[in-house]
């Protein structure tokens, strides 16, 4: 999967992204943001923040940087941010969330909210959240992974390959991620509609750094 191929997506849907994908995802955006901004003053990245839906649902005496890859969705999402007065948005950046320019430990807690089967390398994905998040911080996770139901797996391995061209994993499986991610996930709950997708909750016990 390519990059660029996300983005080319995102530019085409970043106009009906809030009415095809607002209210049937609110549920995991409001208890993510709950499960992870559960302190006060906490300084909080969301990874592929879009058009900013999950913005208002933070505490107002949170500090929350938002970044994503597409410019448009980056666009709606600043004018939500200041339509709606959201102060403790302090910052919503283009940014490539498998290349974080945030220095190590920079947030007590990381989300990232239906970006995990978009991104071209998960793995990669996982690594920056751990690296810029502090050691013992939170890190959530909503998303879609395949489905336990034969015939809906048969489906989402169907639609693999032409969902790889815009851009998303179809075929997602929940095993391979957490190998991979190397997140300490310490609850795994059901979200949103018929509890397809999944709210992880994760401990960052082990921290990532790049290279030297």
């Amino acid at each position: 999967m390519d990059l660029q191929d996300t983005i080319r997506t995102y530019r085409l849907f970043s106009g009906s992204y809030d009415f095809f994908f607002g209210p049937v995802f609110h549920p995991g955006r409001k208890e993510a943001v709950r499960v992870a901004n559960d302190r006060p003053g906490q300084r909080i990245l969301e990874v592929g923040v879009g058009t900013g839906l999950s913005l208002p649902y933070f505490r107002p005496d949170s500090h929350v940087v938002g970044i994503d890859v597409s410019a448009e969705m980056l666009a709606k999402a600043k004018r939500r941010t200041e339509r709606l007065a959201l102060r403790h948005v302090e910052g919503l950046h283009l940014m490539d969330a498998e290349n974080l320019s945030f220095p190590d430990n920079s947030f007590d807690a990381v989300l990232a909210l239906y970006v995990a089967s978009v991104v071209p390398d998960p793995a990669r994905f996982a690594a920056e959240m751990r690296r810029v998040c502090i050691p013992g911080g939170t890190i959530v996770v909503v998303n879609h992974f395949t489905s336990e139901n034969p015939l809906v797996r048969f489906m989402e391995k169907r639609l693999a390959a032409l969902a790889r061209h815009i851009g998303f994993h179809a075929d997602f499986p929940f095993e391979g991620f957490q190998q991979a991610s190397r997140l300490s996930i310490r609850e795994v709950r059901p979200s949103n509609l018929f509890g397809y997708w999944k709210l992880l909750r994760c401990v960052n016990d082990k921290p990532a750094s790049r290279p030297a």
